[in-house]
């Protein structure tokens, strides 16, 4: 490696070998801006790395946010608004709303990555989108090391979507996020798994924590710990479609399941049709989808971030050959 590079290797949960052409940390919006004036190179934010795919060299300028603050901002009989540094590991966070006695959250339990991602990506998991309770957040332009403030609106959250993954991809620095979190827990467990395995553990009325616990354990039960095999949770969108090509699709593959979304859309769970195409735990070189959730693409032992790529370009192919469905990456591909 360049004496003049850095390795990513350490920063990203695929574990792959990367370099960029520069390296820093920052801990405040004061030491973020300075480093953005610093130099002319690029500026590429990293939080916990949980979600990107580095397939080259990063000639950037490689920025690890580790802005970690909480503080209440305001209180209601209903809500209490709370300020997150978006270098906060967002379980933790997580957690930390579950010991002050919030709610909201406990859905979103054990999802990898840090505060500052939640709303580029708009995370979600059983019911519950970060959307629900997301109130403003405060970013630092990286052209002009400028702050800015954008509300709910201006954030344009769809499904694992936001206007920071389109007009505004790489042009902006999330440094907190504020969420309007709830005092009055209201169960949300919609999923069957969820019921599940609250009947299997005896709880007829959870509390924010059971429900949290449960959806830890329902998560470590079919998703790998990035630390132990790598990978960067669910590597595909779950298809939303159109009502009449789900049902000419039905007609074929009877088994095939949906969720509806609207009148004239429903969702596909990709996993379905990944593992139906025969690539659930099939390995090729060191990289396979996942022996227990086929939408996760681990990788055991690949260095080059490109052969993952690839991997994922296969499986899109061939379930776009067998169904005429096209699979979206949640995962951020450089």
């Amino acid at each position: 490696m360049n004496s003049n590079t850095y390795n990513l290797r350490a920063y990203n949960t695929f574990q792959v070998e990367a370099t960029a052409s520069r390296f820093s940390r920052f801990t405040s919006v004061t030491q973020l801006k300075k480093l953005i004036k610093s130099d002319n190179l690029r500026k590429f934010i990293l939080g916990g790395g949980s979600n990107v795919l580095f397939t080259k060299h990063m000639h950037a300028h490689v920025l690890l946010n580790e802005i970690e603050s909480i503080k209440i901002i305001k209180e209601t009989p209903t809500y209490a608004y709370v300020r997150v540094g978006a270098g906060i590991n967002w379980h933790e966070f997580v957690l930390w709303s579950l010991e002050n006695k919030f709610s909201g959250l406990e859905n979103l339990s054990l999802i990898p990555g840090k505060v500052g991602a939640a709303p580029i990506q708009n995370i979600g998991a059983y019911g519950v989108e970060q959307k629900d309770l997301f109130d403003s957040l405060e970013a630092v332009d990286l052209q002009s090391a400028k702050s800015i403030k954008f509300d709910k609106k201006e954030c344009a959250f769809g499904y694992r979507e936001s206007i920071f993954k389109n007009e505004c991809r790489l042009k902006y620095c999330i440094t907190s996020v504020e969420y309007r979190l709830n005092k009055r827990f209201k169960a949300n467990i919609s999923y069957g798994a969820i019921n599940q395995q609250l009947e299997e553990s005896g709880i007829d009325k959870p509390t924010a924590k059971d429900l949290s616990d449960v959806i830890i354990k329902i998560r470590s039960s079919k998703l790998p710990d990035p630390s132990e095999l790598g990978n960067a949770g669910s590597f595909f969108k779950n298809p939303i479609i159109p009502i009449d090509q789900f049902n000419k699709l039905k007609k074929v593959y009877a088994d095939l399941p949906s969720y509806p979304v609207d009148k004239a859309t429903c969702k596909v769970p990709a996993g379905w049709l990944i593992e139906r195409c025969g690539w659930k735990g099939k390995k090729v070189g060191d990289v396979s989808c996942y022996h227990k959730q086929a939408l996760v693409i681990v990788n055991h032992g690949e260095k080059d971030g490109s052969k993952i790529r690839q991997h994922a370009l296969n499986v899109k192919k061939s379930v776009f050959n067998k169904y005429g469905i096209h699979l979206q990456n949640e995962v951020n591909i450089f």
